[in-house]
């Protein structure tokens, strides 16, 4: 029903700051097309691919790629999926939106908007590997539903490190948490020895750090915030 999965599209007032702290991270730089007239760059750590677009939107988005996104989007339709926005001109870049039932914005385009990157997933950032992208959810039932039916495979629920639900698919992973939890989407990193990784991370000096949710050990875990605002959770993996 998507495509494949794109980038994570993400709002930033600065970009320039933006690319210099995912950069100090580790991640990569991807060779951007002229798709976008505003200011865009693509950060990846060979597994997580970050569009940061200096532009209005609704941030996040998970964007995906879809061959006739026109003519797809009137099967959307005829299926009763209620468009967010339709942009199918032929004098511009075809996209559409819709939401899934948490009202987190999903974008398909027509085109790829960066060149591969010859990066090894094995490769990971100083953030560990990255796990999911989770999402705040007051019902997991529905939201279960609705990516089913696009593609992605539920595992079972789980309560540690706290109460959520993962999906997976060949491209991206998924999550989704109450939003006691915490109440704004999150990039979810493990690693065995994250400790040793949080005090390099810190040693850094970039972003600000936040409490991590619950009662998650603050000297394993933790919550880093990037420029924009993005949170960015680590989590230690037991051994």
């Amino acid at each position: 029903m998507l495509g494949r999965f794109h980038e994570i599209g993400i709002r930033t007032a600065d970009i320039r700051a933006s690319v210099d702290f995912y950069e100090r991270l580790g991640f990569a730089q991807a060779q951007t097309t002229d798709t976008w007239s505003h200011p865009y760059g693509v950060l990846t750590d060979g597994r997580l691919f970050l569009g940061l677009h200096q532009s209005s939107f609704d941030s996040p988005t998970l964007t995906f790629v879809h061959e006739g996104v026109a003519r797809h989007a009137r099967e959307l339709e005829s299926r009763g999926v209620v468009l967010a926005y339709q942009r199918t001109a032929e004098h511009e870049f075809n996209s559409v939106g819709l939401k899934d039932p948490n009202g987190q914005m999903l974008v398909l385009i027509e085109a790829r908007t960066y060149s591969p990157v010859l990066r090894r997933p094995q490769r990971v950032s100083q953030c560990g590997y990255f796990e999911e992208f989770s999402m705040p959810s007051t019902q997991f039932a529905p939201a279960k539903a609705f990516w089913e039916e696009a593609g992605f495979v539920a595992t079972e629920a789980a309560e540690l490190p706290y109460p959520h639900l993962a999906l997976t698919s060949d491209h991206l992973d998924i999550a989704f948490h109450a939003p006691r939890i915490f109440d704004r989407p999150m990039l979810v990193f493990r690693d065995q020895g994250m400790r040793a990784r949080l005090a390099m991370l810190r040693a850094i000096g970039i972003g600000t750090w936040r409490a991590p949710p619950q009662s998650l050990d603050a000297h394993s875990n933790a919550l880093l915030e990037a420029p924009e605002g993005t949170p960015l959770l680590f989590l230690e993996e037991a051994s």
